[in-house]
Protein backbone atom coordinates (compact mmCIF):
# COMPACT_ATOMS: atom_id res chain seq x y z
CA UNK A 1 0.00 0.00 0.00
CA UNK A 2 2.90 2.35 0.79
CA UNK A 3 6.45 1.81 -0.49
CA UNK A 4 9.04 4.53 0.16
CA UNK A 5 12.79 4.71 -0.35
CA UNK A 6 15.33 7.48 -0.42
CA UNK A 7 18.65 8.77 0.86
CA UNK A 8 22.21 7.67 0.20
CA UNK A 9 23.26 4.07 -0.37
CA UNK A 10 26.98 4.75 0.11
CA UNK A 11 28.21 7.85 1.93
CA UNK A 12 31.65 7.55 0.35
CA UNK A 13 30.45 8.54 -3.12
CA UNK A 14 26.88 9.74 -2.48
CA UNK A 15 25.32 6.90 -4.51
CA UNK A 16 21.53 7.13 -4.08
CA UNK A 17 19.32 4.50 -2.49
CA UNK A 18 17.34 2.73 -5.22
CA UNK A 19 14.07 0.82 -5.24
CA UNK A 20 15.87 -2.53 -5.07
CA UNK A 21 18.69 -1.56 -2.67
CA UNK A 22 19.41 -4.26 -0.09
CA UNK A 23 20.81 -3.65 3.39
CA UNK A 24 21.84 -5.51 6.52
CA UNK A 25 18.99 -5.29 9.06
CA UNK A 26 20.70 -6.52 12.26
CA UNK A 27 18.27 -7.93 14.86
CA UNK A 28 15.24 -7.24 12.72
CA UNK A 29 16.51 -10.56 11.35
CA UNK A 30 15.25 -12.29 14.50
CA UNK A 31 11.61 -11.85 13.53
CA UNK A 32 12.30 -13.42 10.14
CA UNK A 33 14.12 -16.32 11.80
CA UNK A 34 11.20 -16.83 14.19
CA UNK A 35 8.93 -17.18 11.16
CA UNK A 36 10.74 -20.39 10.20
CA UNK A 37 10.02 -21.90 13.63
CA UNK A 38 6.38 -20.81 13.35
CA UNK A 39 6.08 -22.49 9.96
CA UNK A 40 7.65 -25.64 11.40
CA UNK A 41 5.10 -25.48 14.22
CA UNK A 42 2.23 -25.29 11.73
CA UNK A 43 3.58 -28.36 9.97
CA UNK A 44 3.67 -30.32 13.21
CA UNK A 45 7.44 -30.58 13.31
CA UNK A 46 7.81 -29.03 16.75
CA UNK A 47 5.88 -28.11 19.88
CA UNK A 48 6.78 -24.85 21.63
CA UNK A 49 6.23 -26.44 25.04
CA UNK A 50 8.42 -29.47 24.35
CA UNK A 51 11.94 -29.69 25.73
CA UNK A 52 14.66 -28.72 23.27
CA UNK A 53 16.36 -32.06 23.91
CA UNK A 54 13.41 -33.87 22.32
CA UNK A 55 14.69 -32.56 18.98
CA UNK A 56 18.35 -31.97 19.78
CA UNK A 57 19.58 -34.36 22.51
CA UNK A 58 23.08 -32.87 22.67
CA UNK A 59 21.59 -29.56 23.80
CA UNK A 60 20.95 -31.05 27.25
CA UNK A 61 24.53 -30.57 28.45
CA UNK A 62 25.59 -28.33 31.35
CA UNK A 63 22.22 -28.12 33.07
CA UNK A 64 19.97 -27.42 30.07
CA UNK A 65 18.05 -30.72 30.07
CA UNK A 66 14.69 -29.19 31.00
CA UNK A 67 14.77 -26.06 28.80
CA UNK A 68 11.69 -25.82 26.59
CA UNK A 69 11.49 -24.21 23.17
CA UNK A 70 9.23 -21.54 24.63
CA UNK A 71 11.84 -20.65 27.25
CA UNK A 72 14.66 -20.61 24.71
CA UNK A 73 12.74 -18.47 22.21
CA UNK A 74 11.64 -16.16 25.04
CA UNK A 75 15.29 -15.44 26.02
CA UNK A 76 14.79 -17.26 29.34
CA UNK A 77 17.32 -20.08 28.85
CA UNK A 78 20.27 -18.18 30.34
CA UNK A 79 22.26 -18.47 27.11
CA UNK A 80 22.97 -14.91 25.93
CA UNK A 81 26.72 -15.53 26.13
CA UNK A 82 28.74 -18.03 24.09
CA UNK A 83 32.04 -18.77 25.83
CA UNK A 84 33.74 -20.61 22.97
CA UNK A 85 35.44 -18.04 20.69
CA UNK A 86 33.63 -17.68 17.37
CA UNK A 87 34.96 -16.54 14.00
CA UNK A 88 33.59 -16.62 10.44
CA UNK A 89 35.07 -20.08 9.87
CA UNK A 90 33.29 -21.65 12.85
CA UNK A 91 30.04 -19.79 12.18
CA UNK A 92 30.07 -21.30 8.68
CA UNK A 93 30.62 -24.82 10.07
CA UNK A 94 27.09 -25.80 11.13
CA UNK A 95 28.13 -29.03 12.86
CA UNK A 96 31.01 -27.38 14.74
CA UNK A 97 28.88 -24.41 15.75
CA UNK A 98 26.08 -26.67 17.00
CA UNK A 99 28.54 -28.61 19.14
CA UNK A 100 29.98 -25.40 20.60
CA UNK A 101 26.65 -23.86 21.60
CA UNK A 102 25.32 -27.17 22.94
CA UNK A 103 28.19 -27.18 25.46
CA UNK A 104 27.30 -23.72 26.78
CA UNK A 105 26.41 -23.47 30.47
CA UNK A 106 23.45 -21.19 31.36
CA UNK A 107 24.18 -17.99 33.28
CA UNK A 108 21.03 -18.41 35.37
CA UNK A 109 18.54 -21.16 36.12
CA UNK A 110 16.54 -21.48 32.88
CA UNK A 111 12.99 -20.23 33.11
CA UNK A 112 13.52 -18.04 36.18
CA UNK A 113 14.48 -14.74 34.48
CA UNK A 114 15.23 -13.45 31.03
CA UNK A 115 17.95 -11.55 29.18
CA UNK A 116 18.30 -10.69 25.51
CA UNK A 117 20.08 -13.49 23.60
CA UNK A 118 21.23 -10.86 21.13
CA UNK A 119 23.68 -12.93 19.09
CA UNK A 120 23.27 -16.52 20.25
CA UNK A 121 19.54 -17.06 19.73
CA UNK A 122 19.70 -17.34 15.96
CA UNK A 123 22.22 -20.15 16.02
CA UNK A 124 20.10 -22.14 18.46
CA UNK A 125 17.12 -21.57 16.15
CA UNK A 126 19.17 -22.60 13.15
CA UNK A 127 20.17 -25.91 14.67
CA UNK A 128 16.57 -26.61 15.70
CA UNK A 129 15.45 -26.11 12.10
CA UNK A 130 18.16 -28.48 10.88
CA UNK A 131 16.94 -31.07 13.39
CA UNK A 132 13.19 -30.88 12.77
CA UNK A 133 13.11 -30.27 9.00
CA UNK A 134 12.75 -33.66 7.27
CA UNK A 135 15.24 -32.42 4.64
CA UNK A 136 17.63 -31.12 7.36
CA UNK A 137 17.95 -27.76 5.63
CA UNK A 138 19.68 -24.83 7.27
CA UNK A 139 17.52 -21.98 8.49
CA UNK A 140 18.70 -19.79 5.62
CA UNK A 141 17.84 -22.35 2.99
CA UNK A 142 14.52 -23.14 4.66
CA UNK A 143 13.62 -19.43 4.70
CA UNK A 144 14.65 -19.04 1.07
CA UNK A 145 12.65 -22.02 -0.17
CA UNK A 146 9.57 -21.96 2.08
CA UNK A 147 9.10 -18.28 2.97
CA UNK A 148 10.94 -15.99 0.54
CA UNK A 149 10.33 -18.18 -2.52
CA UNK A 150 6.54 -18.57 -2.23
CA UNK A 151 6.10 -14.89 -1.33
CA UNK A 152 8.49 -13.58 -3.98
CA UNK A 153 10.74 -11.85 -1.44
CA UNK A 154 14.32 -10.76 -1.72
CA UNK A 155 15.65 -11.38 1.77
CA UNK A 156 18.76 -13.43 2.39
CA UNK A 157 20.41 -15.22 5.28
CA UNK A 158 23.77 -15.50 3.58
CA UNK A 159 24.10 -13.10 0.65
CA UNK A 160 24.50 -14.94 -2.69
CA UNK A 161 27.66 -14.18 -4.65
CA UNK A 162 25.68 -13.19 -7.75
CA UNK A 163 24.06 -10.16 -6.04
CA UNK A 164 25.73 -7.11 -7.60
CA UNK A 165 27.75 -5.05 -5.08
CA UNK A 166 26.13 -1.82 -6.26
CA UNK A 167 22.78 -3.11 -4.98
CA UNK A 168 24.02 -3.30 -1.38
CA UNK A 169 23.79 -0.28 0.92
CA UNK A 170 26.95 0.23 2.95
CA UNK A 171 26.47 0.58 6.69
CA UNK A 172 27.94 3.95 7.66
CA UNK A 173 30.78 3.69 10.16
CA UNK A 174 30.18 6.10 13.03
CA UNK A 175 33.27 7.80 14.43
CA UNK A 176 33.63 7.37 18.22
CA UNK A 177 33.87 11.12 18.75
CA UNK A 178 30.45 11.61 17.16
CA UNK A 179 28.91 8.44 18.61
CA UNK A 180 29.66 9.09 22.28
CA UNK A 181 27.15 11.93 22.76
CA UNK A 182 24.44 9.74 21.20
CA UNK A 183 24.78 7.14 23.96
CA UNK A 184 22.46 9.31 26.04
CA UNK A 185 19.57 7.79 24.08
CA UNK A 186 20.34 4.27 25.40
CA UNK A 187 19.44 2.93 28.86
CA UNK A 188 22.17 4.14 31.26
CA UNK A 189 22.67 0.74 32.89
CA UNK A 190 23.00 -0.87 29.46
CA UNK A 191 25.67 1.67 28.46
CA UNK A 192 27.53 0.99 31.71
CA UNK A 193 27.40 -2.73 30.96
CA UNK A 194 28.69 -2.23 27.41
CA UNK A 195 31.73 -0.46 28.86
CA UNK A 196 32.49 -3.27 31.36
CA UNK A 197 34.16 -6.33 29.73
CA UNK A 198 33.09 -8.53 32.65
CA UNK A 199 29.39 -7.71 32.42
CA UNK A 200 26.77 -9.95 30.86
CA UNK A 201 25.83 -7.07 28.55
CA UNK A 202 29.36 -6.73 27.15
CA UNK A 203 29.92 -10.48 26.82
CA UNK A 204 26.59 -10.96 25.02
CA UNK A 205 27.75 -8.83 22.09
CA UNK A 206 31.51 -9.56 22.21
CA UNK A 207 31.57 -12.90 20.40
CA UNK A 208 32.45 -12.95 17.51
CA UNK A 209 34.91 -10.19 18.31
CA UNK A 210 34.12 -7.10 16.26
CA UNK A 211 35.48 -3.56 16.41
CA UNK A 212 31.95 -2.17 16.06
CA UNK A 213 28.52 -3.18 14.78
CA UNK A 214 29.39 -2.03 11.26
CA UNK A 215 31.87 -4.92 10.99
CA UNK A 216 28.93 -7.30 10.46
CA UNK A 217 28.57 -5.58 7.09
CA UNK A 218 31.91 -6.95 5.92
CA UNK A 219 31.84 -9.48 3.08
CA UNK A 220 33.02 -12.41 5.24
CA UNK A 221 29.96 -12.00 7.46
CA UNK A 222 27.45 -11.10 4.75
CA UNK A 223 27.89 -14.52 3.14
CA UNK A 224 27.24 -16.39 6.40
CA UNK A 225 23.92 -17.47 7.87
CA UNK A 226 23.59 -15.31 10.97
CA UNK A 227 19.90 -15.71 11.91
CA UNK A 228 20.01 -13.32 14.89
CA UNK A 229 21.52 -10.37 13.08
CA UNK A 230 22.66 -11.02 9.53
CA UNK A 231 19.63 -10.89 7.22
CA UNK A 232 19.99 -8.68 4.15
CA UNK A 233 16.87 -7.40 2.41
CA UNK A 234 14.48 -4.55 1.67
CA UNK A 235 11.80 -3.00 3.84
CA UNK A 236 9.25 -3.97 1.20
CA UNK A 237 10.17 -7.66 1.42
CA UNK A 238 10.27 -7.74 5.22
CA UNK A 239 6.87 -6.08 5.52
CA UNK A 240 5.49 -8.57 2.99
CA UNK A 241 6.83 -11.45 5.09
CA UNK A 242 5.06 -10.12 8.19
CA UNK A 243 1.85 -9.63 6.22
CA UNK A 244 1.81 -13.40 5.62
CA UNK A 245 1.66 -13.89 9.41
CA UNK A 246 -1.33 -11.67 10.18
CA UNK A 247 -4.81 -11.07 8.88
CA UNK A 248 -7.22 -13.45 7.18
CA UNK A 249 -4.88 -14.33 4.29
CA UNK A 250 -2.24 -16.86 5.30
CA UNK A 251 -0.49 -17.83 2.05
CA UNK A 252 2.17 -20.01 3.72
CA UNK A 253 -0.35 -22.43 5.21
CA UNK A 254 -0.02 -21.28 8.81
CA UNK A 255 -2.62 -22.88 11.04
CA UNK A 256 -4.98 -21.00 13.39
CA UNK A 257 -3.25 -22.77 16.28
CA UNK A 258 0.10 -21.27 15.30
CA UNK A 259 -1.36 -17.79 14.85
CA UNK A 260 -2.95 -18.07 18.31
CA UNK A 261 0.47 -18.93 19.74
CA UNK A 262 2.14 -15.98 18.00
CA UNK A 263 -0.45 -13.42 19.09
CA UNK A 264 -0.82 -14.62 22.69
CA UNK A 265 1.01 -12.25 25.02
CA UNK A 266 3.53 -14.14 27.18
CA UNK A 267 3.56 -14.48 30.94
CA UNK A 268 6.66 -12.98 32.59
CA UNK A 269 9.28 -15.27 34.14
CA UNK A 270 9.26 -15.46 37.98
CA UNK A 271 11.76 -12.59 38.28
CA UNK A 272 9.67 -10.34 36.05
CA UNK A 273 10.31 -8.44 32.83
CA UNK A 274 13.67 -6.94 33.81
CA UNK A 275 16.16 -7.85 31.07
CA UNK A 276 19.50 -9.06 32.46
CA UNK A 277 21.31 -7.91 29.29
CA UNK A 278 19.54 -4.74 28.13
CA UNK A 279 18.89 -3.56 31.72
CA UNK A 280 15.32 -2.40 31.05
CA UNK A 281 11.98 -4.19 31.00
CA UNK A 282 11.43 -6.15 27.77
CA UNK A 283 9.05 -8.86 26.60
CA UNK A 284 9.79 -11.63 24.09
CA UNK A 285 7.76 -14.57 22.87
CA UNK A 286 8.56 -17.35 20.37
CA UNK A 287 11.47 -15.37 18.93
CA UNK A 288 9.57 -12.08 18.56
CA UNK A 289 9.64 -8.87 20.59
CA UNK A 290 6.33 -7.79 22.12
CA UNK A 291 5.00 -4.34 23.09
CA UNK A 292 5.73 -3.50 26.72
CA UNK A 293 6.17 -0.36 28.79
CA UNK A 294 7.39 2.59 26.74
CA UNK A 295 7.99 0.40 23.68
CA UNK A 296 4.54 0.28 22.14
CA UNK A 297 3.72 -0.81 18.62
CA UNK A 298 0.62 -2.08 16.87
CA UNK A 299 -2.89 -1.76 18.18
CA UNK A 300 -2.70 -4.13 21.15
CA UNK A 301 -0.45 -6.64 22.91
CA UNK A 302 -1.25 -9.13 20.13
CA UNK A 303 1.29 -7.37 17.88
CA UNK A 304 4.67 -9.04 17.34
CA UNK A 305 7.86 -8.01 15.55
CA UNK A 306 11.48 -7.14 16.21
CA UNK A 307 13.74 -4.06 16.19
CA UNK A 308 17.34 -4.07 15.03
CA UNK A 309 20.50 -2.23 16.05
CA UNK A 310 20.73 1.16 14.43
CA UNK A 311 17.01 1.76 14.03
CA UNK A 312 15.46 -0.88 11.77
CA UNK A 313 12.13 -2.36 12.86
CA UNK A 314 9.36 -4.56 11.50
CA UNK A 315 6.15 -5.95 12.97
CA UNK A 316 2.71 -7.39 12.32
CA UNK A 317 -0.48 -5.91 13.75
CA UNK A 318 -3.10 -8.68 13.47
CA UNK A 319 -5.84 -6.43 14.86
CA UNK A 320 -5.57 -4.13 11.85
CA UNK A 321 -4.25 -6.65 9.31
CA UNK A 322 -1.24 -4.45 8.64
CA UNK A 323 2.51 -5.06 8.52
CA UNK A 324 5.30 -2.47 8.69
CA UNK A 325 9.06 -2.44 8.09
CA UNK A 326 11.78 0.22 8.14
CA UNK A 327 15.46 -0.30 7.28
CA UNK A 328 18.42 2.08 7.06
CA UNK A 329 22.21 2.19 6.71
CA UNK A 330 23.06 5.06 9.07
CA UNK A 331 23.15 3.56 12.55
CA UNK A 332 21.11 5.37 15.18
CA UNK A 333 21.43 5.05 18.94
CA UNK A 334 17.98 4.17 20.20
CA UNK A 335 17.17 0.77 21.69
CA UNK A 336 13.70 1.15 20.17
CA UNK A 337 11.56 3.90 18.64
CA UNK A 338 14.28 5.44 16.49
CA UNK A 339 12.78 8.85 15.53
CA UNK A 340 13.17 8.14 11.80
CA UNK A 341 11.24 4.88 12.04
CA UNK A 342 8.77 6.10 14.64
CA UNK A 343 7.68 9.09 12.56
CA UNK A 344 6.80 6.80 9.65
CA UNK A 345 5.02 4.32 11.93
CA UNK A 346 2.98 7.13 13.49
CA UNK A 347 2.06 8.43 10.04
CA UNK A 348 0.87 4.95 9.06
CA UNK A 349 -1.45 4.73 12.08
CA UNK A 350 -2.76 8.24 11.52
CA UNK A 351 -3.72 7.19 7.99
CA UNK A 352 -5.41 4.02 9.29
Amino acid sequence: MVDLWGGVRDARDGAPWQEDTLVLVYSTSKGLSAMTLALAHSRGWLDYDERVTAYWPEFGQAGKEQVTLRQLLGHEAGLPVIDEPLDPWLVGDFDGLAAAIARQRPLWEPGTRHGYHGVSLGWYEGELIRRVDPAHRTLGRFFAEDVAGPLGLEVYFGLPEDVAPERIARIERARPVSALPQLRHLPPRMVAGMLNPRSVTFRTFANPRLRNFADLDRSEYRRLEHPAGGAVGTARAIARAYSAFCGPRLPLGLTPATIEQLTRFPAPPPHGWFDEVLKVDTAFSLGFARPLGNFRFGTSQRAFGHPGAGGSFAFADPDRDVAFAYVMNRLGFHLSDDPREKSLRDALYRSL
